[in-house]
């Protein structure tokens, strides 16, 4: 069968602020789109059918969404050679689909600093009121397509790659965990009867739906929506996921709005009193701004108090911090099982939150393995623990009867071969902080480029899946040997624009070789959005079309077609 290679064809980009599919003609992507069914089990519900896309591309105005021609599959054939007729011969080994940097957020909490988004656009997203019942949208894509489109083998599960929560509060890991179990949620905190954020407040930084101003937003297009925020805080119920999940740990959950240390004293008071900081002068904004982009210091009783503009909002116990201990008590919880398994991943070994890194079946021969890259030392980016990296070498050893030795030699030994598939929620170009970890202060951190060596050294390894950057990107790690080299598949945010999970199926072609398919969804929910409608799947709708208009927003974390839905070709190390 014809392949459609990575060098014969160039797809989906992002062309100036709009995303347009850049093929060489329109037949050229037709042929692509028609190949690619060819290909296929069942393309429906997944971006290789559909894509949103902008009515207006390249316009610096606000543009309604629709949906456009899909992404067809780019193969991959960096680490190994695809051979003919592989797709009568191939046999699925596991599919699942990652989540990864939900960001579920209490926006009316008064441990948020949103006044700093002209200088950290992430401080502030005029859709992130509406992330709960955009979650719930996406949980009830998978459930529709319920299967791998290339191989049609059910989900085997879920797996979400942190930053879960946004600011880790509890009320947000009570959404968190109900959105994906299933269940009624309310995403509102403070006062029951009214929205408290900074959309309601009347401060021309923000977009406020109801009430029309003089700002940015506004300037460039935003609706007039009354109504908007009531629906967004009102209760709905979470079909939850139909397959058992698991869950992996982010910075956002594990410190303030994922960047400032853990264990700041009298913390918990500005996440649960009455004042919130809705703005300050323009001198005071760039400082701040300033020092928590650059890693400096950073004063927090003028971050989340001082001069400037307050609003009092209701206070909210629910609003407090969570331990990392509380996190993965909460998993496991029998009241929070869900579909499964009990603990998600997690269990009573990891319970008092110093290691939250564990092993997990995916199906017969290949093992997941979960891992924390996280430091509550502070920062965004992460590194991990010495401990963690032994215990995860110890692991590969007892699943790979070949592999390597720290100098390069060659060590053969007595056990049952496992494939490997790694999750976390740090790449390889954001583990190069070394901070130490309060769980574990005097131990050492190692970056990427030695998390990459180690992985280098077990041919076993399959690939490595995350997030954290908010973008699609697929990277080829060559080894020394075809069999030492494995795929790292970065997946972009459902916070930020695109919005997008990723179906992932692993296979066994017959022929030496393995497949990893890469799918990337959307959210079960309108392209064009019903402005006066305000139903659950309208307001997932709303969601992504006001993501797509931030002001902030960098339409290159869509990534380049080899990024998007992809066979992921490499050796098969056990033949």
């Amino acid at each position: 069968m014809a392949e459609l290679t990575r060098r014969a064809f160039t797809a989906a980009g992002v062309a100036g602020a709009g995303l347009l599919l850049c093929t060489p003609t329109a037949n050229a992507l037709d042929r692509a789109l028609r190949r690619t069914a060819t290909r296929s089990v069942r393309t429906t519900g997944t971006t290789l059918e559909q894509v949103a896309t902008a009515v207006s591309p390249g316009t610096t105005a606000y543009t309604r969404l629709t949906g456009g021609p899909g992404w067809p599959l780019v193969v991959r054939a960096e680490l190994a050679a695809p051979q003919s007729g592989r797709d009568d011969r191939r046999h699925a080994l596991g599919s699942f689909v990652q989540f990864t940097d939900l960001h579920i957020t209490d926006t009316e909490s008064p441990a948020r600093f949103e006044y700093l988004h002209p200088f950290i656009g992430s401080a502030h997203r005029p859709q992130e009121a509406l992330g709960t019942v955009a979650t719930s949208a996406l949980v009830e894509r998978v459930n529709s397509v319920g299967a791998g489109p290339f191989t049609g083998r059910p989900f085997d599960f879920v797996v979400t790659t942190g930053d879960n929560s946004d600011n880790h509060e509890l009320i947000e890991l009570d959404w968190f965990l109900t959105t994906l179990n299933g269940g009624a949620v309310t995403p509102n905190s403070g006062d029951p009867s009214r929205y408290e954020g900074v959309q309601s407040s009347g401060n021309n930084e923000f977009w406020n739906p109801a009430t029309p101003l003089d700002d940015d937003y506004s300037k460039k297009g935003f609706p007039q929506l009354p109504g908007l925020l009531e629906a967004a805080i009102a209760p709905f119920t979470a079909p939850g996921l139909d397959v058992p999940w698991y869950c992996t740990f982010g910075n956002h959950d594990d410190s303030v709005v994922g960047t400032l240390p853990e264990g700041i004293p009298g913390i918990e008071g500005w996440y649960t009193g009455r004042y919130k900081v809705i703005g300050k002068d323009e001198g005071t904004r760039k400082k701040l701004g300033t020092a928590i982009a650059n890693g400096s210091s950073v004063p927090l009783g003028e971050l989340f108090g001082g001069s400037g503009t307050i609003r009092e909002v209701t206070p909210d116990p629910r609003r407090r911090p969570f331990s990392t201990a509380e996190f993965v008590q909460a998993h496991l919880a029998a009241a929070n099982t869900g579909p499964g398994p009990h603990g998600h991943g997690f269990t009573d070994g990891n319970a008092d939150g110093r290691n939250v890194y564990y092993t997990f079946r995916i199906a017969d021969g290949v093992t997941g393995i979960s891992l924390d890259t996280t430091t509550q030392g502070g920062f965004a980016d992460g590194s991990i623990g010495l401990g963690q990296f032994t215990w995860l070498e110890s692991t590969l050893k007892r699943g790979t009867s070949v592999y390597y030795d720290f100098f390069g030699g060659k060590v053969t030994h007595s056990v049952t071969d496992e494939l490997f598939v790694l999750f976390s929620h740090h790449t390889s170009d954001t583990m190069g902080n070394l901070l130490p970890d309060g769980r574990h202060l005097l131990e050492p951190r190692l970056n990427g480029e030695a998390f990459v060596g180690l992985l280098q050294r077990f041919p076993n390894v399959v690939a490595w899946v995350n997030g954290h950057t908010h973008l699609n990107k697929i990277t080829p790690h060559v080894g020394k040997t075809p069999a030492q080299s494995f795929w790292e598949i970065n997946t972009a945010s459902h916070v930020d624009f695109p919005h997008h999970a990723r179906i992932i199926e692993l296979a066994d072609n017959g022929d030496g070789t393995l497949s990893v398919f890469t799918t990337l969804i959307e959210a079960e929910s309108p392209y064009a959005v019903d402005y006066s409608a305000r139903t659950p799947s309208a307001l997932a709708s709303l969601y992504r079309e006001l993501a797509y208009n931030d002001i902030h927003v960098n339409l290159g974390r869509v990534g380049a077609a080899g990024d998007h839905n992809t066979e992921l070709l490499l050796a098969n190390p056990l033949g």
